[in-house]
């Protein structure tokens, strides 16, 4: 049965040490209000996956500021600088993986795959220490699937079964790593009786989906701006 919280009381189910994967791509779908919320509950030594941290002063930025992560697992540091300082002065874990691998090692363990052979890394760091094998004369290196205690997500709509909706880019990590956590949070915009949404438009069927959380303020905030 899905639950319904408010950010507060989703991000009181945190314990010291827990493991977090949280959904986005720079600042681009995250799970703002949970962030900010568990943020203001000070929770430490999290181990937090997400495909990079953001910026310094928002999303993932805020958890990092307050010293409360002990880990970061993802792909970049991207536009954070003060990540980038942390892992220089070793104020922190860090491991970096390739974005595909990443993103394949989460949708492993949401399929309960427990490993799967891939040719990225092959002969670089990234192979360190991992079976390498042979396969039609190519060779692969092993990786194992990715999960969580919890994951963050944030989804456009939900009904109150906890089927989500995603909008746009905003789907990105989102919907694979909604499936690889022990206990998923979603924070949406919206949530809407049972029979409103299209079910040709749902991507996360509820049965994933343990705690909704409707957002209250969204900043959404672009990361870094163009011009023509």
């Amino acid at each position: 049965m899905v639950r319904t919280m408010t950010a507060a009381e989703a991000v009181a189910l945190i314990p010291e040490r827990a493991s977090i994967l949280m959904g986005g791509f720079g600042l681009c779908g995250i799970p703002e209000n949970l962030i900010k919320a568990l943020a203001m509950q000070g929770t430490g030594n999290l181990t937090v996956m997400s495909n990079n941290a953001g910026v310094d002063d928002y999303g993932i930025g805020l958890l990092l500021q307050n010293r409360q992560v002990r880990k970061m697992i993802g792909t970049y540091v991207g536009e954070n600088d003060l990540l980038e300082t942390m892992i220089l002065e070793k104020q922190i874990e860090i491991e970096l993986i390739p974005q595909g691998t990443f993103a394949e090692r989460v949708r492993a363990h949401g399929a309960g795959i427990p490993a799967f052979f891939t040719p990225t890394g092959v002969g670089t760091v990234v192979a360190d220490g991992k079976e390498v094998r042979d396969f039609d004369g190519r060779e692969y290196v092993l990786e194992r699937s990715l999960g969580a205690d919890f994951a963050f997500v944030k989804a456009y709509k939900a009904d109150r079964l906890g089927n989500l909706v995603y909008r746009r880019t905003t789907r990105n990590f989102n919907p694979m790593m909604a499936t690889a956590g022990k206990t998923t949070i979603a924070e949406v915009e919206e949530i809407v009786d049972v029979g409103e949404l299209d079910p040709e438009a749902i991507t996360t069927p509820g049965i994933y989906v343990d705690i909704l959380v409707r957002g209250e303020v969204y900043e959404k905030r672009i990361e870094k701006r163009t011009h023509r």
